[in-house]
């Protein structure tokens, strides 16, 4: 589904379902250098399962068009304008790693249109190294290997048996390098750096998240090495009230883990639309 943001092209996949604007709403954001393939799983069972699902590709990724958002409350603000071009007054906001400060920030600018906020993969600050901004801003490529790596809670390996590459015969590592090496050949404009500078940037989280009303849910990997659970306590503890879910996957917890995750998702969905 298209929409035309700030003069540019907006895409967001619904799920396989036509969107219907009355039904409870979801939107589902990536992280950086990813596009809404990575809710694969997720978003097909929402949609066809009573909700009206957007997950969303940001600019400069995917299928929507213009250059990357260098701000975290840029993306939010341009996420703000996507619901009002899909005509969607309130929604649950769900999303992963850079996506869930763009998540958080959006519930900070307009808290009236989200009614829970699930936040994956995350942390607050959320610092990025040094060394890895350097090589996203001069070695793409090599920062995709590197980013790849750390996402992983163990070797993709081609076996079944392997917990951590839940189809047969799919490597989920050689899935997440190849979707980030496709972002780049779409937008070669430094995608890598603008959105790993953006989380590093990012100085609002705590005040967002003690500003917080609506039902919150974390999900963490607990092998995750992008956003470990030790790095979480001040994000967490600033929310007045929450709920905690754990599973056993790095920070690629949505592919490594779907059902898992998918199961956390719905049991929240549940409690929001009681």
């Amino acid at each position: 589904m298209q929409f035309e943001i700030h003069g540019a092209i907006a895409y967001a996949y619904t799920g396989g379902r036509a969107f219907d604007p009355s039904l409870p709403a979801v939107v589902l954001i990536h992280g950086a250098q990813n596009d809404h393939s990575v809710w694969a799983l997720q978003s097909r069972y929402l949609a066809h399962h009573g909700h009206a699902v957007l997950a969303l590709d940001l600019p400069g990724h995917g299928r929507s068009s213009g250059p990357a958002l260098p701000s975290v409350e840029a993306m939010a603000a341009w996420l703000i304008a996507l619901l009002d071009a899909a005509g969607v007054n309130q929604a649950v906001l769900i999303g992963h790693s850079m996506g869930s400060l763009i998540a958080l920030e959006a519930a900070h600018q307009a808290p009236a249109r989200v009614t829970a906020l699930a936040m994956l993969g995350t942390t607050y600050p959320m610092k990025v190294s040094d060394a890895l901004l350097t090589t996203a801003r001069e070695n793409e490529p090599a920062a995709i290997d590197m980013v790849n790596m750390f996402s992983h809670a163990g070797a993709a390996t081609f076996q079944p048996q392997n917990p951590h590459a839940p189809l047969a015969g799919v490597s989920t590592m050689g899935v997440a390098r190849r979707l980030m090496q496709r972002m780049s050949a779409r937008n070669p404009d430094q995608l890598f750096y603008t959105g790993f500078n953006a989380c590093n940037a990012y100085a609002n989280g705590e005040t967002a998240a003690r500003g917080l009303t609506c039902p919150v849910l974390f999900v963490f990997g607990a092998k995750d090495m992008m956003t470990p659970a030790r790095s979480t306590k001040q994000l967490t503890s600033a929310v007045a009230s929450s709920r905690t879910v754990m599973v056993d996957a790095g920070h690629a917890l949505m592919v490594e883990q779907p059902d898992a995750v998918l199961d956390a998702l719905i049991g929240f969905a549940k409690e929001v639309n009681k």
